[in-house]
C-alpha cells in the first residue's frame, strides 16, 4: 500500500492554479479526488473539535486516509516531557474513524536526541501508526533507530535544505515528507528527483505514506500526481 498526497489543503496560493474555479468550501473534496491521502496540519496549531474531523472525513472518498499532525503543545512547548494529559486530550479528539492514518510527531529543530525522554514518550502513545520527524542532527544515531524499532514507530524521511535528511526505515511502514529540495516549502521536484524517490520507495517494500510539503507556489499536488504515476499507483480513490 502506497499513499501519496500533500501536507494540508488550505492554500490561497493554489486558488488560481490547482483550485481554479473551485469554491473554497470544495477545496478538500477537490484535492481528495486527485490524491489518496492528506496530512491534517491544523491539529498541530490548536486542538480541533471532533466535529471538524468528522466533517473532513465526510468530504473524502470511502477508502481515503488522513495523517494527523500531533499537537505542538506536546512536541514544541512541553518537548515530549510530562505530556500524559495533553496526549490523552489530543488523541481523544480524533474522530476520523476508518480514515485515520498515522499520527505525525514533528519535533522542533532545537530538540536534541535524549534516549530516555524519547523512550518514555513512545511508551505513552496509543495503539496505531505513529511517525516521528526529528530536525536535529543528534538523532542520526543507532540508539535513536533502535528505540523507534522497539515501538514500531516510523522515522520520517524528510527532504529539505535546512534540516537533516536522515534516511532510515524503522517500522513496518515508511513515512516521507518532501518539503522542497532546494527551497524550503517552495521548489518543485523534477522528473529525475521523483524517479529517485520512487526507487527508494520500491526498495523499502512496505506500506508507505508520502506527503509533499512544497506548497507555497503550488507544486505539491502536481508532484504528488507525478510520483503516483512513477509508482504506477492510482492517483486517488474514485469511490
Amino acid at each position: 500500500m502506497i499513499r501519496i498526497g500533500t501536507s494540508g489543503w488550505r492554500y490561497p496560493e493554489w486558488r488560481d492554479g490547482f483550485y481554479r474555479g473551485v469554491p473554497q468550501r470544495l477545496w478538500l473534496s477537490h484535492l481528495a479526488a486527485h490524491v489518496a491521502t492528506i496530512e491534517i496540519n491544523g491539529s498541530f496549531y490548536r486542538l480541533q473539535p471532533p466535529s471538524n474531523y468528522q466533517k473532513w472525513a465526510a468530504q473524502t472518498p470511502d477508502d481515503f486516509l488522513f495523517a494527523v499532525k500531533g499537537s505542538r503543545l506536546i512536541t514544541h512547548h512541553k518537548r515530549l516531557r510530562h505530556v500524559e494529559d495533553a496526549l490523552k486530550t489530543f488523541t481523544s479528539s480524533l474522530a476520523l474513524g476508518t480514515k485515520q492514518g498515522p499520527i505525525l510527531w514533528q519535533l522542533p529543530s532545537t530538540l536534541r536526541f535524549d534516549e530516555a525522554v524519547l523512550r518514555d514518550f513512545l511508551a505513552m502513545l496509543p495503539p496505531g501508526r505513529h511517525a516521528l520527524e526529528p530536525r536535529h542532527e543528534s538523532f542520526r544515531t543507532d540508539a535513536y533507530f533502535d528505540v523507534l524499532r522497539a515501538h514500531n514507530v516510523a522515522h520520517v524521511v524528510s527532504d529539505a535544505p535546512t534540516f537533516p535528511c536522515i534516511e532510515a526505515v524503522t517500522a513496518d511502514f515508511a513515512y516521507v515528507r518532501l518539503h522542497g529540495h532546494d527551497e524550503l516549502y517552495i521548489s518543485s521536484y523534477d522528473d529525475e528527483q521523483l524517479d529517485e524517490w520512487a526507487r527508494k520507495i520500491r526498495d523499502w517494500d512496505r506500506d508507505t505514506y508520502v506527503y509533499f510539503d512544497n506548497t507555497m507556489e503550488g507544486a505539491a499536488p502536481r508532484n504528488a500526481e507525478a510520483l503516483a504515476q512513477c509508482l504506477d499507483q492510482p492517483l486517488a480513490s474514485r469511490t
